[in-house]
């Protein structure tokens, strides 16, 4: 009994943690992160709720919930109009060598369960590292929240040798995602030179080089050296799929943006 006390206890401090958070965010007018930390710590929130016996406790907590609720929507209700009128512009400036702007860090936030159709259009998606950053790119798209179905990429074709391998790779990619049931379609263009990426609720990003924008890691005794090696094992054992390394989200954080970068995030 003692040691649920302690876990809700816990619990309701994490909660409040986040929404704290989010009103810090909310005076920033940060409204988008602040809507989500607010729907994080309302769930958080409603799980204290239920666990909770006492009847003047649960009058509070109900009483808490209702209020951050309300701020909560007002929130969503500006974000929801801004969107309407296209008035949203976001522009996020990130320094060479920083790190911690993995795909999910920047694009986690614009999906959610309303997301079924994404468009990428990218002219390099041709070398294997640019082709594992796509996949990686897809496998945050089929992961909850979302309820993406088909994703549409336009690119470039590569010239030469190197052709084949982007043509075989993009293939399997095609393929891994077919067993996920999500439709991959492709089409290549010689004159495709903008970066974008759009979301079917609205969303649009747009990246001055792409999905391209790590630095290569390095091959040999480094942080992201198993990173990388395990991606080229699966890319030459013609293995390339929807493999999970436990400690990939860490590598992510870790991988470093190869020059200063501008995006742009609008609807």
């Amino acid at each position: 009994m003692a040691k649920y006390g302690k876990e809700q206890d816990a619990q309701s401090v994490a909660a409040f943690t986040v929404l704290k958070r989010a009103m810090e965010l909310d005076s920033d007018s940060r409204y988008q992160q602040a809507l989500v930390c607010y729907q994080e710590g309302i769930d958080l929130l409603m799980q204290v709720l239920r666990g909770t016996k006492d009847d003047t406790k649960k009058r509070n907590l109900r009483k808490q919930i209702s209020g951050y609720m309300d701020k909560a929507e007002i929130v969503k209700k500006y974000l929801d109009q801004e969107k309407e009128d296209g008035k949203y512009h976001k522009q996020i400036k990130i320094e060479e060598n920083a790190t911690g702007f993995s795909y999910e860090s920047l694009f986690q936030q614009y999906l959610n369960e309303t997301v079924t159709e994404v468009w990428i259009q990218d002219p390099y998606i041709r070398q294997i590292h640019q082709l594992y950053n796509f996949l990686r790119f897809c496998e945050m798209l089929i992961k909850k929240p979302c309820k993406v179905k088909t994703i549409h990429l336009l690119t470039s074709l590569d010239e030469g040798s190197r052709k084949q391998q982007q043509s075989s790779g993009l293939q399997e990619i095609k393929e891994s995602l077919q067993d996920h049931g999500v439709l991959l379609e492709l089409e290549y263009s010689s004159s495709v030179h903008d970066r974008e990426i759009r979301f079917n609720n609205g969303w649009m990003i747009k990246i001055g080089r792409g999905l391209d924008y790590f630095k290569k890691p390095q091959v040999g005794y480094s942080l992201t050296s198993e990173y990388v090696a395990l991606f080229l094992y699966h890319f030459n054992k013609l293995a390339l799929g929807f493999f999970v390394v436990k400690k990939k989200n860490l590598f992510s954080s870790l991988l470093r943006v190869d020059f200063p970068l501008d995006i742009v995030i609008l609807t």
